[in-house]
């Protein structure tokens, strides 16, 4: 009885203060019972309650990922090989740290790509010399929208062309217009079939000439009726061998 009269007194004296303040209807109030005010440890992490038989489990489910990386694969095999510590160790930090070194190897891979273009190599750069999450973010994200700023560009420059045909030029405009999936199915696909469309168009521009060669007709004829690539190389070449000219010289 003497404990709790005591834990009474020192309750009392520390909330005199604010009775003293308080308004009659809300030093009515109860005090704030301490297990209201409790927080969990900020630190707290589900790998520390698992056992070493669900630590293994869970860093299989890792290792079974197809597109895995070499040193989150490497990371996780050492950590399957080690202790109960090592794969808790693996799961709460070393996952994050390989996931890191695998993001920056991809990202190195892009900016040797002789092709590269100056949205994605300017983004590139910039991810490289930020932090993991700049990194992270540029693959999932970044990435696809610099890709699409250097594919307008370069259908920007197809449409600038003064020979553009008319085929490639109402393709292009699509493009333009489009998504930037329909901006990379044109450089990808479209601007060839549309190009073989030109081409087709020129051909026969060439055979309803009645003052043609027999040799440049069959040539035409031929060409024709073939792939894209010979249409192309016909109208470059092959025209002009069949003739017996000289093709002109580029640029």
């Amino acid at each position: 009885m003497r404990l709790t009269r005591a834990a009474l007194a020192v309750a009392a004296g520390a909330l005199a203060p604010a009775l003293l303040l308080s308004t009659p209807s809300s030093a009515a109030q109860p005090a704030p019972s301490p297990a209201a005010t409790t927080t969990a440890p900020a630190d707290d992490s589900p790998y520390d309650s698992m056992t070493e038989e669900e630590l293994r489990v869970e860093i299989a489910r890792i290792l079974a990922d197809p597109e895995i990386g070499k040193a989150v694969f490497r990371e996780a095999q050492e950590a399957m090989d080690g202790t109960i510590d090592d794969m808790r160790y693996f799961l709460k930090t070393g996952r994050a740290i390989a996931q890191e070194e695998d993001d920056r190897v991809a990202v190195a891979r892009i900016l040797a790509d002789p092709n590269i273009g100056k949205a994605v190599y300017r983004e590139a750069q910039k991810a490289m010399d930020g932090t993991a999450e700049d990194v992270r973010y540029f693959l999932e994200t970044g990435w696809a929208i610099a890709q699409e700023e250097d594919d307008r560009v370069a259908v920007a420059r197809i449409l600038a062309d003064p020979n553009i045909g008319k085929a490639v030029y109402r393709e292009a405009q699509k493009a333009m217009d489009g998504t930037a999936e329909d901006v990379r199915y044109f450089l990808e696909t479209g601007l060839r079939l549309a190009q073989a469309e030109d081409d087709r168009v020129a051909v026969a521009r060439i055979l309803a000439d009645p003052g043609i060669s027999d040799a440049l007709r069959a040539a035409a004829e031929k060409a024709i009726d073939g792939t894209p690539e010979e249409l192309r190389h016909f109208l470059e070449i092959g025209q002009y061998e069949a003739d017996g000219r000289t093709p002109p010289t580029s640029g």
